[in-house]
């Protein structure tokens, strides 16, 4: 993933929004990152990759985490939103 690339897809948080909010902000639980424009607060799928970025961010200070390709990681988002609305369903 670019940093321009969008992580939270609800709110249309880019990662490069995320991983400034960490250096500047240094937010001490992974629940502020909500104050970064709302990020993780939608559907949820961003919310592991979010958790990877502050624990990143916290062990060591480099913020470099393996996230999906943009198309990819859209892709994995509608899949888990079917799965979550097939199991809201049942």
């Amino acid at each position: 993933m670019e940093l321009d690339d969008e992580l939270c897809l609800c709110f249309h948080v880019t990662c490069r929004k995320v991983v400034n909010f960490l250096r500047v902000e240094q937010p001490q639980r992974v629940g502020q990152l909500a104050e970064c424009f709302g990020a993780g607060t939608g559907c949820g799928w961003c919310r592991p990759f979010l958790e990877k970025l502050f624990d990143a961010a916290k062990a060591s200070g480099e913020i470099d985490v393996e996230v999906p390709d943009a198309e990819t990681y859209a892709q994995m988002r509608r899949r888990y939103l079917r799965q979550r609305k097939e199991e809201g369903s049942s």
